[in-house]
């Protein structure tokens, strides 16, 4: 059972990995779960002040990830038309069968959205850019924080590695 949970821990880690950059997966949570998880086997000591100080960050950056965006795209003039449209150019994004195409899809939808409710290109354009940004800064923030997760758990895993060997 305990190799089980190391195991299913970087399974976790490297999904949530993947989650900050697929929408719909949340990134920093599974990141959380997959140490929680990996904490609970026997071999690996616990750390209940890693486990509480990574639950507060995640909770900061789960709040920051919708705030971001949103403050992104106002700090470049755009409404809440370019922000929708960039949340569902991020969705569409996904479809898209190019690389990058979440990043396309929110540049776009920001545009589209921006377009829709002002007709000016220009603010339409500076509005996208702001959402743009806004995605990369908060997808940058959420791997910064699973990147330190996972060498966490990297770091647990060598540690004791003696003991989680005598498994075998």
């Amino acid at each position: 059972m305990d190799i089980f949970l190391i195991i299913l821990g970087l399974v976790l880690i490297i999904l949530g990995l993947v989650g900050c950059i697929v929408p719909g997966l949340p990134g920093p949570g599974l990141a959380w779960v997959g140490l929680l998880v990996t904490t609970l086997s026997k071999p690996i000591p616990d750390n209940w002040s890693l486990i509480g100080v990574g639950f507060i960050i995640v909770l900061i950056i789960t709040v920051l990830d919708y705030v971001i965006p949103a403050v992104g795209t106002k700090k470049f003039g755009g409404s809440k038309y370019g922000t929708l449209g960039a949340v569902i150019g991020v969705i569409a994004g996904l479809f898209l069968p190019i690389p990058g195409g979440v990043i396309v899809g929110a540049f776009a939808g920001a545009f589209i959205g921006e377009f829709i409710k002002n007709n000016d290109a220009g603010q339409a354009l500076k509005a996208a850019f702001g959402a743009f940004i806004g995605f990369l800064v908060s997808t940058g923030m959420q791997l910064i924080v699973v990147l330190i997760f996972l060498v966490q758990y990297i770091n647990m895993v060598k540690d004791n590695w003696d003991q989680i060997t005598q498994l075998f």
